[in-house]
């Protein structure tokens, strides 16, 4: 499982239009097994990064600061996921007049995101490369290389549908984590 992970998400990010064309040929594959075995494997990771990261980067040892983390990881991430696929469905029905197609924009928007996810780890467990989180800029290179062949967004369109879906995609986990730092203030840490 974490090896095809692996695989796919280097696949997306150093070779984004190779990776879009090989998975525009399993759209109609199992969305449990997507799921399953790249969405939820991901989130799982940023919380336990979350986790880890506060147990062992800060000065004492603080369980309640740790969970505190990885609930606020899990739930921006998990959310924000889910919100960001809905929100692109939405929109890809009452912008671009195309059918509702949740699985489709589910996927679109999980190996979309395989770059943030991956990213989301990496800071979690080295904050002091913090630095790199304009890296997550990339992912507009990624939607694009992604949405002719994978969503089958004609060239006219493809601007106006790559700047709302990296828009969305990008955000959504990083609005939702700042809503729930404003809601819980006891997760704030």
């Amino acid at each position: 499982m974490f090896k095809n992970l692996y695989n796919t998400t280097i696949f997306l990010i150093f070779k984004p239009s190779e990776a879009w064309k090989t998975l525009s040929g399993k759209r109609t594959d199992d969305h449990e097994k997507f799921l399953s075995g790249f969405v939820y494997p991901f989130i799982g990771l940023i919380a336990m990064a979350a986790f880890f990261s506060v147990l062992f980067t800060r000065k004492e040892f603080d369980l309640q600061i740790a969970l505190k983390s990885a609930i606020l990881s899990l739930l921006s991430s998990f959310g924000g996921f889910f919100l960001a696929s809905y929100s692109i469905n939405e929109l890809w029905y009452s912008l671009f007049k195309r059918e509702r197609d949740v699985k489709l924009c589910q996927k679109f928007v999980g190996y979309s995101s395989a770059l943030m996810f991956s990213l989301n780890v990496l800071l979690s467990l080295m904050p002091e490369f913090f630095f790199l989180r304009f890296l997550v800029l990339y992912t507009i290179y990624i939607v694009w290389e992604g949405a002719m062949p994978y969503m089958d967004v004609q060239e006219p369109e493809q601007l106006k549908f790559v700047s709302f879906s990296t828009v969305i995609i990008v955000m959504t986990p990083y609005a939702l984590e700042f809503i729930l730092g404003l809601l819980m203030p006891g997760l704030k840490f």
